[in-house]
């Protein structure tokens, strides 16, 4: 099919049919990553008579901060290589198949040799999969085809049906017969995915394998060589001391933060751009932050709320326990009910809804006030807190979702200059990397038997960050050039 064509296409619930491929492929891809995350913070801290490596909770909320951040932080590597040497789609399939690899690494390699090389192979994978994934999906549409914020939403829905059934089994796994057997579930998982994926990658267009901004072959060794490098500074920092295990998440806090600045300078600087792209550039800025302070939060369903799950929710049901890693399923099956729903009211208020600032502060706001919810079951003992009670904050949890993460990736392809279009993703995708890691490096701070204080200090700051950046709505706006 031509490009034409695929933007015409409405056979996929009046979307192109190359939404339908993106949204198998991304939905066992996310069944296999949720699936794994589900279980991997408690593998890490339970001790090794329940199955799992006995660090501290701090150092194991580390690891799983980093490693999330790295995630996303990678999505700039395969935008990079997409935009510059193979194009999207190659990518994408070869980043599916480490991400398969990977899982395979955590169910069968001992101990920690299978956490370093799992989740170095599945970090890697995710990032490639997912920078790339969601600039195909922008491909389909043009800039002002109303359909595109539907279409973003109904992608977001394949990654919450992977997501809500990925936790629910290799959590019950996980139970049941071990955490390796979880990982390699995670693994069939991706491999469904990949056979899913061979038989529609046909629908997905000629541009899904353009190269729009090729290397010159003179600097590929200079390419090469960096790379070299930065993987010895790497080694070599680990092994002198500097970077460790309970340190990592700040570490990656760090680094992606420099990355993100050298991101930004670089797309700013360049000659590629036009005077409107560098504007609309400068108005993502403000939008970056508000997704960082609102993935800074999120993402501790991942560390504190884990933890909360573990220690403080009363998890019985009819006398049989629920496994940890269920409650990572109750936000994506709030997705799944309501994505639609967000998907038409989107469609149906057409110029009258909300501007993407906007939606984004009130993302960020909802986002806190979640957190705030927390407040009224301080200072229960144990595992007290009644299961309804965290099923309503992660309702909220989903609410804030829905009006800032699908938005943000449909607003990252409409500000992107030509020339930086997976990049522009990536960017993006750095946000949720530089949150994820601040959620690794905040949960060292929650204390479950002293938690009023946490909660109170993390959710107002985001409450009131979303309230200045409402307020600044009309200036980002204008520098944003026609971008609804």
């Amino acid at each position: 099919m031509s490009e034409t064509e695929i933007r015409q296409d409405k056979s996929f619930f009046g979307h192109p049919r190359g939404l339908a491929t993106l949204f198998g492929v991304e939905m066992w891809e996310r069944f296999s990553f949720y699936g794994m995350q589900g279980i991997l913070t408690i593998y890490l801290y339970y001790t090794a008579a329940q199955g799992g490596l006995g660090l501290s909770e701090a150092t194991a909320t580390s690891i799983v901060g980093a490693y999330g951040g790295l995630v996303y932080l990678s999505t700039v590597a395969g935008a990079w290589v997409a935009d510059r040497v193979a194009g999207s789609e190659r990518v994408l399939f070869t980043s599916a198949v480490l991400i398969m690899f990977g899982h395979l690494a955590l169910a069968l390699l001992p101990r920690f040799l299978g956490v370093g090389v799992g989740l170095g192979a599945v970090a890697l994978g995710s990032g490639g999969l997912k920078a790339n994934a969601t600039s195909i999906v922008g491909s389909f549409y043009e800039k002002d085809d109303p359909r595109r914020d539907a279409g973003f939403s109904l992608f977001y829905l394949g990654v919450n049906l992977g997501a809500f059934v990925g936790p629910l089994l290799t959590g019950l796994v996980q139970k049941e017969v071990g955490f390796h057997y979880g990982f390699g579930l995670a693994a069939l998982g991706m491999a469904l995915g990949l056979i899913h994926y061979m038989f529609g990658r046909k629908n997905l267009g000629p541009e899904a394998n353009v190269v729009p901004n090729p290397l010159p072959s003179s600097r590929r060794p200079l390419v090469l060589g960096g790379l070299i490098v930065a993987i010895g500074v790497v080694v070599i920092a680990v092994l002198t001391g500097l970077i460790t295990a309970a340190n990592l998440a700040n570490v990656t806090v760090v680094v992606i933060a420099v990355a993100a600045a050298s991101y930004f300078g670089v797309i700013l600087s360049s000659k590629k751009i036009t005077r409107v792209e560098r504007s609309r550039v400068f108005g993502f800025v403000p939008m970056f932050l508000a997704s960082f302070v609102f993935f800074s939060l999120f993402q501790q369903q991942f560390t504190v709320v884990t933890i909360y799950v573990d220690q403080r929710l009363d998890r019985s049901l009819f006398g049989w326990q629920m496994p940890v890693a269920w409650a990572n399923s109750i936000n994506p099956i709030f997705i799944i009910l309501l994505a639609g729903a967000f998907a038409a009211l989107w469609t149906k208020l057409g110029p009258r809804q909300p501007s993407t600032p906007i939606k984004f502060a009130l993302g960020t706001v909802t986002m806190g006030i979640a957190f705030l919810l927390f407040l009224p079951t301080v200072g229960g003992a144990g595992n007290s807190t009644p299961l309804p009670v965290l099923v309503g904050i992660l309702l909220m949890f989903t609410i804030a979702e829905l009006l800032l993460s699908p938005v943000g990736l449909s607003l990252s392809t409409k500000l992107a200059p030509e020339a930086f279009r997976t990049q522009m993703v990536a960017l993006n995708f750095l946000s949720i990397a530089l949150g994820t890691s601040m959620a690794g490096s905040l949960a060292k701070y929650y204390d479950p038997a002293d938690e009023a204080r946490y909660f109170t200090f993390v959710g107002g700051a985001a409450v009131l960050f979303g309230l200045l950046l409402a307020a600044a709505s009309p200036f980002i706006k204008r520098l944003m050039k026609g971008v609804p």
